[in-house]
C-alpha cells in the first residue's frame, strides 16, 4: 500500500518470468531457468510484489501443500533500496497472510542465508538445528 509520502507499494501477486529472475539476480540471489520459473509461479500459495514508483523492486512468496507444509521463498529487495526495511515489509505482509488463512497446526519454513536471519527471527522463526533437526536439500539430478 502506497502513501503520499511513501514512494512503495506492496502488492499481491507474482511477478512475470522475466521479472522474477531479474529481481532474484538484482538482489544477488541464484538465477532460475525461465522453464523452471514458469512452471513454479503458478503453484505460489500467496506472493507479495514490492514496487517503487511503479517498477517491481522486491519480492517474497509461499509455496505450500495449503494445509500441513509451507515454506517462505525468493524473499528479495534491490540492493538499491535495502536497508529501508523493506524485507521486513515483505515479511509482515507473508506472515500476517500465514496467520489469517493456514491452519495453526501448519508447519512453516525457510532458509536463511546469512544476515537474513536476523530478519526472519524477528518473525518469530528459530534455528531447527538444536531441536533435532536440521534443514537439508537436495539439488536435482541426485548431486
Amino acid at each position: 500500500m502506497q502513501s503520499v509520502t511513501d514512494p512503495y507499494e506492496l502488492r499481491p501477486g507474482v511477478p512475470a518470468v522475466d521479472v522474477f529472475r531479474r529481481l532474484r539476480t538484482d538482489a544477488g540471489l541464484s538465477d532460475r531457468t525461465p522453464e523452471a520459473v514458469a512452471l513454479g509461479l503458478p503453484n505460489t500459495w500467496h506472493g507479495v510484489v514490492l514496487h517503487h514508483e511503479g517498477e517491481p523492486i522486491g519480492m517474497g512468496r509461499i509455496i505450500g501443500d495449503g494445509g500441513t507444509a509451507f515454506q517462505i521463498v525468493d524473499i528479495c529487495v534491490h540492493p538499491a533500496h535495502q536497508g529501508k526495511g523493506l524485507g521486513k515489509r515483505i515479511m509482515a505482509a507473508l506472515t500476517e497472510e500465514l496467520d489469517r488463512r493456514a491452519p495453526a497446526t501448519a508447519y512453516v519454513s525457510l532458509i536463511a542465508d546469512g544476515p537474513a536471519r536476523v530478519l526472519y527471527e524477528r518473525f518469530g522463526f528459530r534455528d531447527t538445528a538444536h531441536h533435532d533437526s536440521i534443514g537439508m536439500f537436495r539439488p536435482t539430478g541426485g548431486n
